[in-house]
């Protein structure tokens, strides 16, 4: 089975083909209820629809790039537009409505906006401000928000509990069942009268009503986690400008003429106006499927929503929101394609297809014995041509049986079981600061063998202070020595160090609404802003001191950022350099000395210097370095920041405590066989001394830095990478070659965590991408699978858990439903090829059925996982789904069960003392209960499939409790009061106590199996 399973069903947890995914859909066969069965499953056409919306808007763009650049050759020819503003906007104060707005982005129409009068002049139309943004209050913004809409794309609707009870009526055999009940209550009435000729016909409608409500319920609780989950996905903030403060909206709050924030990794979250920045390249991949990027500037002013800030930053003026982009369109498309269908949700669609298969043959065959037998016996007594009321319905009971065996047998609930599971987990994860983007990473994560992390704001805190410093060639402890560090310092040198702390930065000093002094940027950033401020320095002054004539901002594989600077009153030209110590003072010839003043850099200081960084490091700090040179021969924002011939300032050593718990996390992992390796793009010192602090580095480990990684051979990377458990100085090539080595070559299930923009290839390539919820860029969120809300590495390791709970519930419920079809295919088949009758009826197959479909999985699906699934060894890429342990037990249970229920056959009437009219239906009855009580104990002895213990924690899952109490109870109800509906009469005292005790037998030999090594 697992051979034709991985040949026909098998898809990648990330990006199948199209072909995959159709050739599993066309395989599968019998399907009862498609509208159930591939309900959370990829909608392949609408994928089609909005690939060949991102082809139309390619060629939009294209056309619309090249009527620009033909418009900038006539822009002084313009005339005046014959665009009138509409009566409604023009009352609300407005010069330009949304309309007109979306066509000027959208086809990057050069005139039109000249006509309007550029940026600014739609400013004033807009009634916005390019500095202070949008006033806050209240009415504006509901007003602004009627007339150019909101920032939302239209979904499709929640369906309502009637829908799903609608599609569970759409199952095959339902409706076979149906048509059945319909004659059975004709015939039954026609030849017995009303009500004793209903009852076999009622009691089959009952059982579809019960199975249906059943049914939509469990799939109706599903859809609203789903929905949750979407919600939550969605929520993303961006820096935005309104009432003359900075402060952070949802996305979905923003309206034309509000003033947004971009920076490298970000999202554009509208159609909008380039206001001003530096250096701003854009990905319009996502929108348009072209792979150049796009330098957007004052010239090229349009940004259009849902593209990605490949580098530099800007301040953007919102134009037009929501469903009036193509963003919108292509989003609420998109959005109905869904999300592809996880490995295992395929698999047990095979496994389903397989069993299905099988299933009907013998319903076929079942039913043909059944008929065979009942024309042999009116064949010897010659009334083969002569047909009571009586012996229809036995006919219709017949096909019924066969209609319900293929209920019974064909396992729809299995590949459902997979996305209840899911949607238990990833609800439950949600609350432990993990939020699911693909439905997949659940399971993958279960087998994850190597979890490749950053160090910053994962192992560690990301809450960073300047501790230490060597400025001036003097090193100081900072934390102890703020107030008098800045005497300490001579006046030229802390005015320099001031003015690269404040210009050369990517974050921010502001006042914010309440009065106070805020911090923007990242943990790094504010960490020198703070030290800067410490220092008595004046952001504000500083800023406005110099006019900025280029910014080259951080970027992971040059391990620096840049500004140049024009000084006041004509003082000349000055490049600020600021990054990775060992890289910053290469590009060093001079350093300022103790009196303040430039000296060059002799052998006695480079190594001073180097053994001061060293220093830092050993001590788990970060260490940067801060240099500047003053440009001679003027300078052109289109030249770049010169590389080398800098003056050193200083030295500062930031530090980052490891997280509480971290240790512990990482030991966990290395009991459940998941190797962690640290990847940073720190100092290899620093990086060291991090990885001992977490238990990561351990003697036997190799500490490598990435330029000394990328130099290696494939035969030196096959002895070398096993041993990896720190790589420092890594670029962004450096992770994804390990990644990718990890996963090729050493075959390894590989987790990755990343943050930044330059991650975007690593967690694209991983098994699974980690993403950091708080320290994360929208572009790294949007590769990633899962994204840790709270940046902890522990969050990791729950992650890594509830993979494990995922994939071992789903397996518990295959093992189990299993039980119940063989078992229940084999009593009925056997019985009516030997007896000639089959002793379970279509309303007791039914029950049965949905004992082992959604009550099973609701009990078994929805265990919540326990600290023993961390002691076991990863599933890992190569491991069958379902193991021989589970045939062991399955046909262990399946075997026990059908001697039991044979032998009631065969020996039940003479045990029991049976006699008279009625001994059948007692028997039957009796086989019946049997039959439900195996499940229920079988479904205990199913929580555990290798332990023998299996109560223990029954009680920490009380939907478990709940289903076998309320399987147990109406039971009894079944039995004891519906009698002419299921075909079944009270039992004694002595009957039911067999049941229980033949049910409970399953489990100590179910015990004894588990002995049995396989």
């Amino acid at each position: 089975m697992e051979s034709y399973l991985n040949q026909n069903f098998d898809v990648k947890a990330k990006h199948s083909s199209e072909e995959v995914l159709k050739k599993w859909r066309n395989i599968c066969g019998v399907v009862k209820n498609p509208k159930r069965r591939f309900r959370f499953t990829a909608n392949l056409s609408k994928r089609y629809e909005a690939a060949a919306m991102r082809k139309t808007n390619q060629e939009k763009l294209k056309i619309a790039v090249l009527v620009s650049k033909a418009a900038f050759q006539f822009i002084s020819g313009v005339s005046p537009s014959d665009y009138t503003v509409p009566e409604d906007v023009k009352a609300a104060g407005y010069d330009i409505c949304a309309d007109e707005l979306g066509s000027i982005v959208e086809s990057h129409d050069v005139k039109k906006l000249k006509f309007h009068g550029g940026v600014d002049g739609l400013s004033v139309k807009l009634k916005a401000c390019p500095n202070a943004g949008l006033s806050g209050e209240p009415d504006q913004l509901i007003q602004r928000q009627e007339l150019f809409g909101i920032n939302k794309f239209a979904e499709s609707e929640l369906k309502s509990f009637w829908i799903f009870v609608w599609e569970a009526l759409h199952d095959m055999t339902l409706m076979i069942l149906g048509v059945c009940a319909f004659f059975s209550l004709i015939v039954g009435i026609a030849t017995e009268g009303w009500p004793q000729g209903s009852h076999d016909g009622l009691g089959i409608v009952a059982s579809i009503l019960l199975v249906v409500f059943v049914t939509a319920t469990s799939d109706y609780r599903q859809s609203l986690q789903f929905r949750d989950l979407d919600k939550e996905k969605k929520k993303i903030t961006v820096q935005v400008t309104r009432s003359g403060f900075r402060q952070k909206l949802s996305i979905y709050e923003l309206l034309p003429g509000d003033v947004v924030h971009l920076a490298i990794g970000d999202q554009v979250p509208a159609d909008g106006l380039f206001l001003s920045g530096f250096s701003v390249v854009i990905d319009e991949s996502s929108l348009t499927g072209e792979s150049e990027p796009v330098m957007v500037n004052a010239q090229n002013p349009f940004l259009l929503s849902g593209t990605k800030v490949q580098d530099g930053s800007c301040k953007m003026l919102v134009t037009t929101v929501g469903m009036r982009t193509q963003w919108g369109k292509l989003m609420a498309t998109l959005s109905e394609g869904g999300d592809d269908e996880t490995p295992l949700q395929v698999k047990l669609n095979g496994v389903a297809t397989i069993i299905g298969k099988i299933g009907l043959f013998f319903a076929v065959v079942t039913f043909a014995v059944l008929v065979q037998g009942m024309f042999m016996r009116k064949l010897s007594l010659s009334t083969h041509w002569r047909w009571s009321g009586d012996e229809a319905l036995e006919l219709l009971e017949y096909f019924a049986i066969a209609v319900t065996i293929v209920v019974v047998a064909v396992p729809e609930g299995l590949p459902l079981a997979v996305t209840l599971s899911l949607a238990f987990a990833m609800k439950k994860m949600m609350n432990d600061k993990a939020l699911v983007r693909h439905l997949a990473a659940c399971e993958t994560m279960g087998s994850a063998t190597t979890i490749c992390s950053d160090k910053t704001g994962t192992l560690t805190t990301n809450h960073m202070t300047v501790v230490k410093s060597c400025i001036c060639m003097k090193v100081q402890d900072v934390a102890s020595k703020s107030s008098s560090l800045q005497s300490d310092i001579p006046e030229a040198a802390l005015k320099l160090l001031q003015q690269s702390i404040f210009n050369n930065t990517g974050g921010e000093v502001v006042v914010n609404k309440h009065g106070k002094t805020e911090i923007l940027g990242t943990p790094t950033e504010t960490a020198i802003l703070e030290f800067g401020l410490s220092l008595g320095g004046k952001f504000q002054e500083e800023r406005q001191s110099y006019k900025v004539i280029k910014v080259e901002p951080f970027n992971s594989t040059k391990k620096r950022m840049g500004v140049v600077i024009e000084l006041p009153e004509g003082g000349g030209i000055r490049a600020h350099t600021k990054g990775a110590s060992e890289i910053v003072l290469a590009a060093c010839q001079n350093v300022i000395n103790s009196s303040g003043q430039a000296v060059p850099l002799d052998e006695e200081s480079i190594n001073y210097l180097n053994v001061t960084i060293n220093e830092f490091a050993n001590e788990a700090l970060r260490t940067l370095c801060l240099a500047y040179m003053d440009i001679e021969n003027g300078f052109s924002a289109d030249e770049g920041i010169p590389a080398s011939g800098f003056t050193c300032i200083g030295i500062v050593g930031i530090k980052d405590p490891v997280r509480p718990g971290v240790r512990e996390s990482v030991e966990l992992c290395r009991r459940a066989g998941i190797m962690v390796r640290m990847v940073t793009g720190d100092n290899i010192n620093t990086a060291k001394a991090i990885a001992r602090e977490c238990g990561i580095l351990t003697d036997d480990g190799i500490a490598i830095e990435g330029p000394v990684f990328r130099e290696k051979n494939q035969e030196e990377l096959l002895e070398l990478i096993p041993k990896i458990q720190v790589m420092a100085r890594s670029s962004p090539m450096d992770k994804h070659t390990l990644v990718k080595q990890l996963r090729t070559t050493f075959d390894e299930v590989v987790a990755v965590t990343g943050d930044g923009t330059n991650d975007a290839p690593a967690l694209h390539e991983a098994d699974i991408g980690l993403a950091m919820g708080i320290a994360g860029t929208e572009v790294a969120k949007e590769s990633a699978d899962v994204i840790i809300l709270d940046d902890n590495f522990s969050t990791i390791v729950t992650v890594a858990k509830w993979g494990r709970s995922v994939y071992i519930n789903i397996q518990k419920f295959v093992q189990f439903q299993l039980t119940v079809n063989v078992v229940a295919l084999i009593v009925n088949f056997s019985s009516a090829c030997l007896t000639g009758s089959a002793p379970l009826t279509a309303v007791q197959l039914l029950w049965v059925n949905m004992i082992m479909d959604t009550l099973g999985a609701l009990a078994l699906a929805t265990e919540p996982p326990n600290n023993e699934l961390m002691k076991r060894m990863p599933v890992g890429r190569k491991g069958n789904f379902i193991t021989n342990a589970m045939w062991r037990n399955i046909l262990g249970q399946a075997v026990y069960q059908f001697v039991i229920i044979w032998l009631l056959q065969a020996k039940g009437k003479s045990l029991f003392g049976l006699v008279g009219s009625d001994s059948t239906l007692v028997l039957n009855t009796l086989i019946f209960n049997c039959f439900v009580f195996c499940q229920v104990f079988n479904e205990i002895s199913s929580r555990e499939m290798e332990e023998i213990d299996v109560f223990k924690g029954i009680l920490d899952n009380y939907v478990f409790v709940v289903v076998i109490g309320i399987t147990v109870f109406f039971q009894i109800i079944i039995i004891e009061f519906l009698g002419t509906f299921a075909s079944t009469t009270p039992l004694t005292f002595v009957q039911w106590f067999f049941s229980i005790f033949v049910g409970f037998i399953g489990m100590p030999i179910a015990a004894g199996l588990k002995k049995v090594a396989v």
